[in-house]
């Protein structure tokens, strides 16, 4: 069997599509007829999750390093916390937050919290921006993550 011609085949006859789509069938799709919708579809492996996951991450991770080269010189804690907040609203709305930011890149991580906590992200998501925030401010973990 040569996996490339099946492949090539199936890129031809399926299509390829960077982004969900219905199908032909009204079901949501994506890559190269990947049939995700919840009333029949295959979903997503584990495996596939944790591979798009680790991809986002890296991603983010470059995102903030070129966009703000004091980054790499944070604690993991507060990387983490930049990491969250930029996989959640995204690199550009990040860039919104300019006091925060300059806090941040200054080591005020007291002002930085203060400024994220008081914006219109934190009250759409609650707990989260709590636990950011606090992340931000005292460069400790608020939970255990296994």
């Amino acid at each position: 069997m040569n996996q490339d011609k099946i492949i090539a085949m199936l890129k031809l006859h399926e299509g390829v599509e960077t982004h969900a789509y219905k199908c032909t069938n009204d079901k949501i799709t994506i890559g190269v007829g990947r049939n995700i919708d919840k009333a029949g579809g295959l979903g997503l492996s584990d495996d596939e999750i944790e591979y798009l996951l680790n991809n986002d991450i890296d991603r983010v991770i470059k995102e903030l390093g070129s966009s703000y080269p004091w980054f790499s010189d944070l604690d993991g804690v507060r990387q983490a916390a930049l990491i969250d907040l930029c996989f959640n609203i995204g690199g550009p709305r990040l860039k919104g937050f300019v006091k925060a930011l300059g806090a941040m890149q200054d080591g005020d991580y007291e002002r930085a919290a203060d400024e994220f906590i008081d914006s219109r992200w934190a009250s759409q998501v609650g707990s989260r921006a709590l636990e950011i925030t606090a992340m931000i401010r005292t460069g400790e973990w608020q939970k255990e993550y296994s």
